[in-house]
């Protein structure tokens, strides 16, 4: 899996193609976390759930189904009135959903079932460029920084180039000034 900072970032680089110039706080702290909630099934490991198990790490958190349904109970509680409820169940579910593909592009896993729980069948991309992330605190051990590394290359510089793009598209979308004497 990509670390939670960079589910994060990427998430966030999502969330600049909304129309709005600006948002308040708790959207950007939703998306962060709804990109991030996939991984709180580690928990599992606690209570003897073993890896490939369908309530197991990268199992139904990380499905289709699990973002629909963060997307749907975050719209209710999300009160912004300037957006449809419609494109705050899709924004959250696919910032939701953003998680388990960022880790079908890892290179460790047996992947993600995406299909839960209608099927527990594991998935992964075919092309895994990213170095997977230790669980846990062994993320601060020597693999930390290839890990980071890694992902500044596969997912920071590609969100970036999504709000530069956004930022650009958007710079060209406003209004021209008036020339002089018009």
């Amino acid at each position: 899996m990509p670390t939670i900072f960079s589910h994060a970032i990427f998430a966030s680089a999502l969330g600049t193609t909304f129309r709005s110039t600006s948002r308040p706080a708790r959207f950007w702290i939703l998306t962060c976390l709804c990109a991030m909630l996939p991984d709180a099934d580690v928990i599992s490991f606690t209570f003897g759930i073993r890896y490939g198990s369908m309530f197991g790490h990268r199992g139904i958190t990380h499905s289709i189904a699990f973002a629909l349904l963060v997307g749907l109970v975050i719209s209710v509680f999300f009160t912004e009135q300037k957006i449809a409820k419609w494109k705050l169940v899709l924004y959250f579910a696919l910032v939701t959903v953003s998680h388990p593909l960022l880790d079908m592009l890892t290179n460790g896993g047996s992947g993600v079932a995406l299909f839960a729980p209608f099927s527990a069948q594991r998935f992964y991309f075919p092309w895994r460029p990213v170095d997977v992330s230790p669980i846990g605190m062994n993320f601060f051990s020597e693999r930390g920084l290839p890990v980071i590394l890694s992902e500044a290359l596969w997912i920071w510089v590609p969100s970036v180039l999504i709000v530069t793009i956004i930022w650009l598209i958007r710079k060209n979308d406003l209004p021209k000034d008036p020339e002089p004497g018009q």
